[in-house]
């Protein structure tokens, strides 16, 4: 019974400080690890370059997004001051990746026996996955490397899903990356995984396909279950059958009267005794043939749970961690809620301010204020309803209406009420002048 695992996960990356972190780890830039005592330093020397990649991850990324660059500093020239962003600036602060981070390997004794050669083998195998399942080309891949100074070999392969996208707004092809384009959702993932098991079972590898639809310690537990209930059942038939035979032999035994010895070295005995007794030997072998599953399994089981220790340790520690960053979040959100007011007090100031300009200003001053309302308007920092409240019974009234589509009725119906607003609000503008 098989009991070794084809795995491939998909991890986003989602900002370019993750990547060369990332980067540091796959290309072994570290003098030591102690964070992770799996891996052996002196064995580096061995992994395998699928993709190989001569300077960092950043680097590296910049050179393969050259064209985004680019595009991106061009769009910069064109916007106001105040929201140009660099291009490693505005890549972290969307919502999408910068780059994916795929992992291949198996179950340890997949790999035994293994050469090098036999895991290069493997390891193509994995990369054809990559270029013809899930559709990358050779261009999108940053880095690949197998790695086999740790316990188990594993592919490390890093994409960057690099796509031009139409631009609805603009009506143009924009450059963006998109880890949807490849690996939209779980299912569309599952189906993937599908497709890389096939691409293996059909190389000659014997693997197993995961158990769908659950995490990974779920999956353990199941498939536990599964195999050993099996294996369970399966004992039981070949030990009755034994007991069966013994049981056949044990009255053969009986009703034999006589036994007829030739020479020192043989003996002559029934045929239906003689049958009895290898049906006993054969049904030993088939008992026999199940220890090495039966241990197989308990080394699995000893297996998971050393791994369930080391995961219930993170997740106490990350348990801690997630407290403490709701505690700050708590604070956070109190601080911004008190900002919220503070800015909005400030906003409503600033839009009484420039009435005033457009009240009491010169034409120099009022023609200023026109172009800071609009502006406002463009930027989606004021209404129509703040620039109707601005500008209703000044003398830009009419242009500023016109600006923001406000309804011709406004007009009519503001202008006797603001000749008594402005004379009520004389004293106060000229005492806050």
């Amino acid at each position: 019974m098989n009991l070794n695992y084809a795995i491939f996960r998909s991890e986003p990356i989602m900002n370019t400080n993750d990547l060369s972190q990332i980067g540091s780890h796959n290309k072994r830039e570290k003098k030591a690890y102690q964070s992770n005592p799996d891996i052996d330093i002196t064995k580096s020397k061995d992994n395998i370059e699928l993709v190989p990649l001569a300077e960092k991850y950043l680097k590296g990324f910049d050179n393969l997004t050259k064209e985004y660059k680019k595009e991106h500093e061009e769009r910069m020239k064109t916007e106001r001051k105040s929201r140009q962003k660099k291009y490693h600036e505005m890549l972290n602060s969307s919502r999408n990746c910068v780059a994916d981070e795929l992992m291949f390997t198996a179950s340890p004794d997949f790999f035994k026996n293994m050469t090098r050669g036999d895991i290069k083998e493997w390891a193509d195998t994995c990369m054809e996955f990559v270029y013809n399942d899930l559709g990358y080309t050779k261009d999108q891949v940053l880095h690949s490397v197998v790695h086999l100074d740790e316990k188990t070999p594993h592919i490390h392969c890093v994409v960057v899903p690099l796509v031009k996208k139409l631009d609805n707004r603009t009506n143009t092809e924009r450059y963006t990356i998109s880890k949807k384009q490849y690996i939209k959702d779980k299912i569309q993932l599952s189906q993937l995984q599908d497709m890389y098991h096939k691409r293996l079972t059909d190389k000659g590898y014997d693997l197993e396909r995961g158990i769908k639809g659950s995490d990974n310690k779920h999956i353990k537990i199941k498939e536990y279950k599964r195999v050993t209930k099996k294996l369970n059942q399966e004992l039981n038939v070949k030990n009755d059958r034994l007991d069966k035979a013994m049981n056949d032999f044990d009255e053969k035994m009986k009703t034999t009267k006589e036994s007829l010895f030739v020479g020192k070295d043989y003996v002559k005995v029934r045929k239906d005794t003689f049958d009895s007794m290898n049906n006993v030997i054969k049904e030993s072998k088939k008992v026999m043939e199940m220890q090495p599953k039966l241990q197989t399994i308990f080394n699995e089981v000893d297996s998971y749970a050393n791994s369930y220790k080391s995961l219930e340790k993170e997740n106490k520690k990350y348990e801690k961690e997630i407290s403490s960053l709701k505690s700050k979040n708590n604070s956070l959100e109190r601080e911004n809620k008190s900002l919220l007011y503070r800015l909005n007090y400030i906003f409503e100031v600033f839009k009484k301010f420039l009435r005033k300009l457009l009240q009491r200003g010169n034409e120099d001053t009022k023609e200023e204020t026109v172009e800071i309302v609009k502006d406002c308007y463009n930027e989606e920092e004021f209404d129509m309803n703040d620039v109707v409240g601005i500008s209703r019974g000044t003398t830009k009234q009419d242009e500023l209406f016109d600006y923001v589509d406000a309804p011709s009725y406004l007009k009519e119906r503001v202008r006797d009420y603001d000749d008594y607003e402005y004379e009520k609000d004389k004293d106060d503008f000229e005492l806050g002048m």
